[in-house]
């Protein structure tokens, strides 16, 4: 085989693992793989959003003159963490996949020790449904808060504040993170199906 068909094949062979492992399992509804499939879109801007204004300095925020490093530690430079904590909150946003997928249900061949045996149904619905009611009660609040002008302490923002929505910049912050408010519910969806499902199966 040629170099130049080697190279064509790999791509076909990668979407034919991609698409094997990400199967839908056995009497998933259709409502629970499109609910699944959209978490990591409902977080994948505000992601986005974090890497552009803090990692890449794209001027799309407020420049209030504060220390951006927070309470980091001197050796985590704070481009460093936005790009990590980014790509943390993608993954835990893509674990809602498995919850319809066929490696939700049976541990794929790349897991040490717990390849091939059945997921234990509880071992996915209890992590699901405390993360679903954790996300769904956090940005309630968080955007309950904002519309009313408040930081999460319930103080009033100040009128430099980055996320004052009175300015495209703190608007653009809103537009970004807004869709996170669906993560929780979506979860919770996408988590009782995957439990219904299983508990009908047993």
């Amino acid at each position: 085989m040629t170099d130049s068909a080697v190279a064509a094949a790999r791509p076909r062979r990668l979407q034919a693992m991609w698409s094997s492992a990400h199967a839908p399992a056995a009497g998933t509804p259709r409502w629970a793989r499109t609910a699944a499939l959209a978490v990591p879109f409902v977080v994948l801007p505000s992601s986005l959003w974090r890497i552009a204004a803090v990692a890449l300095h794209v001027p799309i925020v407020r420049d209030t003159g504060g220390d951006e490093s927070g309470n980091l530690p001197s050796w985590l430079p704070i481009e460093l963490y936005v790009v990590l904590l980014s790509v943390l909150s993608e993954l835990l946003a893509f674990t809602a996949v498995g919850l319809v997928s066929t490696w939700g249900e049976v541990f794929p061949r790349w897991v040490p020790f717990l390849r091939g045996r059945r997921v234990p149904t509880l071992a996915a619905v209890v992590p699901g449904a405390i993360g679903a009611t954790i996300l769904t009660c956090l940005w309630t609040w968080v955007f309950a808060m904002l519309a009313f002008g408040r930081n999460l302490a319930g103080e009033r923002l100040a009128a430099d504040s980055p996320l004052n929505v009175h300015t495209w910049q703190g608007a653009l912050v809103f537009v970004a993170y807004v869709p996170l408010v669906a993560w929780g519910p979506l979860l919770a969806a996408v988590t009782f199906a995957y439990y219904r499902r299983r508990a009908q199966g047993a």
